[in-house]
């Protein structure tokens, strides 16, 4: 077999799809193999650079490549689909990968750590906690009131009207039996969000970047772990520009003749660490408004010309900006009189 410089890979559950060329673009290898023979194959073959998809389980395989002496490199899906040729299928999407990999333009995926895939875990089952949270406490306040019963909103009266449910005697056996299950399951919920809290909070303390990024107004705790654990390495990112661009909260640009254009913005990237951001930004743009906080010369002034929804999204594409830097520096949030990321201070010489 000619010698391989570059093998795009279709990964999926039993199967994986290979796909190799030599140093003249021509395909020299082309092999399916089971999961059990993917170690084996590669741990004989030279190191060599593997593209793959980054999808459900790629982190992994990515690993494993590395751990073998191979340089797997991740690819957005959306990335690769520009190369597909013909119809859909195993082979093709290997072809795809190969070819995705080998463009100068192609932007990969940070290989994560298992640390980092905990992490992203126990913010995902917190998210699904608090979703289901919000539909039992929903569904417990739509069924009280088909029997009279309603209450204001929060979930501070969620457990009041259970109490009020229980003591009604116009509520037939059967339906207080299911409040009681919905109760039950509602407390269980709360208690289960309660200890995943406590997680996040200790995975916050033993983290430093994390603290760091905490300091900037509208990021808190959440946000600035959230930060770290997806983000991973900052300098693949060449500015805070790029950085804010990857997470969706620059605007589209539809600009033609020389007539520039800009309209909402992408929404592209990952869209929790999106929402965590814009959500960050808004709940301090209300404490500005309410005049619990002091607001920065940039924000008062955005906020003077613009409504508070769109400030939050400037605030949110700023904090992102500032935390690339912060992150690729390694330097503390020091606000400046315009409400900017100070710059850092030269090291003193020693005498």
């Amino acid at each position: 077999m000619e010698q391989v410089i570059r093998i795009g890979m279709d990964t999926s559950k039993s199967v994986f799809q290979l796909h190799g060329v030599d140093a003249l673009e021509r395909p020299v290898l082309i092999r399916k193999l089971q999961r059990r023979a993917v170690v084996p194959f590669f741990a004989r073959l030279a190191p060599v650079k593997v593209g793959l998809e980054a999808c459900g389980g790629s982190h992994h395989w990515a690993r494993t490549l590395s751990a073998l002496g191979h340089d797997p490199v991740l690819m957005a899906a959306q990335h690769v689909k520009a190369y597909l040729r013909r119809g859909k299928h195993d082979a093709a999407d290997a072809e795809a990968n190969c070819e995705a990999m080998s463009r100068p333009r192609t932007r990969f995926v940070a290989v994560k750590s298992v640390e980092q895939q905990a992490g992203q875990m126990l913010f995902g089952v917190r998210e699904q906690m608090v979703r289901r949270r919000t539909q039992l406490s929903n569904a417990i306040r739509g069924h009280a009131a088909e029997f009279g019963l309603v209450a204001a909103k929060g979930l501070a009266y969620v457990e009041p009207l259970l109490a009020r449910v229980a003591a009604d005697d116009g509520v037939p056996a059967l339906a207080q039996e299911l409040f009681n299950m919905l109760g039950e399951e509602y407390r269980a919920t709360c208690t289960r969000l309660a200890a995943l809290e406590k997680k996040l909070v200790a995975h916050y303390r033993q983290d430093a970047t994390a603290r760091r990024l905490a300091a900037m107004p509208g990021v808190g705790p959440i946000g600035a772990t959230l930060l770290g654990i997806k983000v991973g390495d900052a300098t693949a990112f060449r500015s805070g520009r790029d950085f804010a661009a990857w997470l969706g909260l620059t605007p589209k640009n539809h600009s033609t003749a020389g007539k520039t254009r800009l309209g909402v913005i992408t929404r592209a990237g990952d869209e929790m660490l999106r929402q965590v951001l814009v959500v960050g930004a808004t709940a301090h743009i209300q404490q500005v408004r309410r005049g619990r906080i002091p607001a920065s010369p940039w924000l008062a002034a955005l906020l003077a010309r613009k409504p508070p929804k769109l400030a939050a999204v400037a605030l949110a594409n700023k904090n992102a900006r500032i935390a690339w830097k912060m992150m690729v520096t390694g330097e503390p949030y020091r606000c400046d009189q315009a409400g900017s990321l100070a710059p850092a201070s030269p090291p003193s010489r020693p005498s």
